[in-house]
């Protein structure tokens, strides 16, 4: 399977603008041979929707806004992030897979962050479930920016039989001083690596850029194999759209080499978690 991570600058509350930047970039990736293509977190609705949540929020199971890139699902496999509305009208960060016409799965972000410059639990309820997402590639570990900085969330997803896993952001810039790097992406990526070892899976990341409300996101995005190496990078704070062939028996050498994730024992792991009363 070949991925697309498609880093893109979103619109703020401007849905149909936003799904036509995604079709573009669907057909981008379909001319370069690509299944899927992943685009960052709430991509078709901008990140800072405050209090137009209720506005911009839908039911994709009842709604036709989806429509185009449903069609397009046929021909690619899409993860977006938008603002969902489910059967009580509750509204929560999410991300769905468009698949073969329809919709495969809907992840929606267990960790809104509230602290710092976020504010998310304020306009999204949280999530419960961490469930991977069927596809026709497999198991897909589908979180939504804080969930990626939870261990809990990315452990679950593979030890469920996701192989993939896919982490869509809007990570803000954070300037660091006395460093010749910026900081962001070393820091980011040296976790997306020890995840990606630690798990045995691939990992892809894509973070939105632009400015948004006085805030700015750094892209960054990239794809990490199951043996941590990265096999691709998109550039910092520029849109763009870079490529990784994900195989599976890259997978099974990472398992078979180092063991540590074949023998896992989450039997003991729950009765640990037990003992502490958690």
């Amino acid at each position: 399977m070949k991925a697309a991570i498609a880093q893109i600058n979103s619109v703020l509350g401007d849905l149909n603008k936003n799904i036509e930047r995604h079709i573009e970039c669907c057909n981008k990736a379909i001319e370069n041979k690509a299944d899927m293509i992943i685009f960052p977190e709430l991509s078709l609705t901008g990140y800072s929707v405050k209090d137009i949540n209720y506005d911009i929020a839908f039911n994709p199971y009842k709604s036709d806004k989806l429509k185009k890139l449903t069609e397009l699902s046929k021909k690619i496999s899409i993860v977006a992030g938008f603002v969902e509305e489910d059967e009580k009208y509750a509204v929560y960060n999410s991300a769905i897979l468009l698949e073969d016409g329809e919709i495969k799965g809907i992840h929606r972000k267990i960790y809104p962050p509230t602290y710092g410059i976020f504010e998310e639990y304020r306009y999204f309820s949280k999530g419960m479930n961490c469930i991977p997402t069927d596809s026709k590639f497999g198991k897909l570990g589908i979180m939504v920016c804080e969930d990626l900085w939870h261990l809990s969330v990315p452990y679950t997803m593979a030890m469920a039989g996701a192989k993939i896993l896919i982490g869509i952001a809007c990570s803000p810039t954070r300037l660091a001083v006395d460093t010749e790097h910026f900081k962001n992406y070393d820091i980011n990526s040296e976790h997306h690596k020890t995840y990606a070892r630690i798990l045995s899976s691939y990992l892809l990341f894509c973070n939105r850029v632009g400015f948004e409300d006085g805030v700015n996101f750094w892209g960054g995005s990239e794809a990490v194999d199951p043996s941590g190496n990265i096999i691709s990078v998109a550039k910092i704070f520029e849109e763009d759209m870079i490529f990784a062939e994900i195989k599976e028996t890259e997978v099974q050498r990472a398992r078979r080499n180092a063991r540590h994730f074949i023998d896992e024992d989450l039997d003991k792991t729950l009765k640990n978690l037990h003992k502490l009363n958690l």
